[in-house]
């Protein structure tokens, strides 16, 4: 925050950071009462992740809107930079949790309610930043108030990559379901219990994870993945049988249908797990966002520029889940990718080529000042 607030201050751009924490810088253009366009990404990643996953975005807004400052170039709307506050999730379960305030999704409080592994709340954390999430409400943003929202965001998979092409114009962005998934058994001696009157939780979860693979595999469409990604088991002792397990299922896809098939399948093994195994079982919602379509408008715009610069592209889908998703609701909404080495993400091996980074800020600089005039 504070480098941004730096960079952002020398170039003479007005910085806020609302009560969420997500941070906001303006170029002003020549009509003051005209939509500005945002641009931007998120601040933060997941842990033990990569460089470039959302700081590749918030670098690049940054960048195309000083150069069109040092450059005078003229633009008629103002632009806004934005860094989104905790879109990974890493720190309080859930994700998309700047966007989601961004757009009126919560409350104040739904953050009270939205909490770390220490137990510390989201409204807390805001307070001991020095933030007042009691003004949430004079943040939301409503139809109107922003004319586009501009993202580039490294691909996290390996489409672009295969086919060595430097640039993606992502056309819809996939739906995701996060769920926890909580099994309590009986906690007891690992080698005194016989094996008939055991209820241990980390076998019936083990048989749960398995049939998540093989739901999203074959019981779905090509276009669903799942994945169970976190698992706590308690008392997590060698010679003591597991009397808890909690673990995290996260569902996507690019059709509702998918996610929902999913879902329900789940929730029908974990009961039937449940049963024949003589556990205690709840499923509860952790975070969710539905598939949506960008804005045809948006993406022709970079798409023109991307061909007027003799930029090879691909027009494609996002398998990840981004904060533009929630912005579809008030703006139109357009997003660059430009491709991951080896298609890795979400680690510390996560790395682009500095001349499709390149590509990918001249496009979206082109297609900012396409917005602007």
């Amino acid at each position: 925050m504070d480098f941004l607030s730096k960079a952002c201050e020398s170039m003479g751009f007005e910085v806020m950071i609302d009560p969420v924490g997500n941070f906001r810088a303006k170029l002003k253009g020549s009509d003051p009462g005209a939509p500005p366009i945002m641009c931007g990404s998120h601040i933060d990643t997941v842990l033990y992740g990569g460089k470039l996953d959302g700081a590749a975005g918030v670098v690049a807004a940054l960048e195309a809107l000083t150069v069109i400052k040092e450059q005078n170039v003229p633009i008629r709307h103002s632009l806004e930079f934005i860094a989104f506050v905790e879109e990974e999730g890493a720190s309080f379960r859930g994700g998309l949790i700047g966007s989601k305030a961004l757009v009126g999704k919560y409350t104040v409080e739904d953050l009270k309610n939205l909490t770390n592994d220490e137990g510390l709340s989201f409204y807390e954390a805001s307070k001991n930043f020095g933030l007042n999430p009691d003004e949430l409400e004079d943040y939301v943003l409503r139809k109107g108030d922003v004319k586009a929202l501009l993202e580039l965001h490294i691909e996290q998979g390996n489409v672009l990559y295969t086919k060595s092409i430097p640039l993606g114009i992502v056309e819809a962005i996939v739906g995701i379901k996060q769920l926890a998934v909580t099994l309590t058994g009986k906690a007891n001696h690992a080698g005194t219990t016989p094996m008939n009157l055991r209820r241990d939780a980390l076998v019936g979860a083990s048989n749960i994870i398995s049939f998540v693979e093989h739901c999203a595999k074959h019981e779905a469409f090509d276009t669903t993945v799942a994945t169970v990604g976190k698992i706590w088991c308690f008392p997590n002792v060698t010679n003591v049988i597991p009397g808890k397990v909690t673990f995290t299922i996260d569902i996507r896809d690019i059709k509702t249908e998918g996610i929902q098939r999913v879902e329900q399948l789940i929730k029908e093994e974990v009961k039937r797990i449940s049963d024949e195994r003589g556990l205690q079982y709840s499923v509860n919602l952790v975070g969710e966002s539905d598939p949506v379509k960008l804005s045809e408008k948006v993406v022709s715009i970079i798409q023109r520029v991307a061909e007027k610069l003799n930029v090879n592209f691909l027009r494609m889908n996002s398998g990840a889940g981004h904060d533009s998703a929630l912005l579809t609701e008030v703006t139109d909404v357009g997003m660059i990718f430009v491709p991951s080495i080896e298609g890795i993400s979400h680690a510390p091996e996560e790395d682009t080529e500095y001349e499709d980074l390149k590509t990918g800020c001249d496009v979206l600089l082109n297609a900012l000042v396409d917005l602007a005039q």
